[in-house]
């Protein structure tokens, strides 16, 4: 299983996971939604800033100037 299909599990299931904890230990529900909200949010930015997916073709291709030549 790749990491970014781990995130895109992980993201719901740690939705559903913080705001219910957060409900079950009374806090109102208008302040978990939001708290569950911003994990949810920091693992999508961790997931595109972080641990950017890239193109492996990209890396093994040579440098173009900006003509949109190979330079040597």
């Amino acid at each position: 299983m790749d990491y970014y299909d781990l995130i895109l599990g992980t993201i719901p299931a740690s939705f559903v996971a913080v705001a219910g904890s957060l409900s079950l230990a009374g806090v109102a529900t208008t302040i978990a939604i939001p708290v569950a909200a911003t994990v949810a949010i920091a693992l999508i930015a961790h997931a595109m800033f972080v641990r950017s997916p890239l193109d492996e073709r990209e890396d093994r291709l040579p440098a173009r100037d900006s003509t949109g030549r190979a330079s040597n």
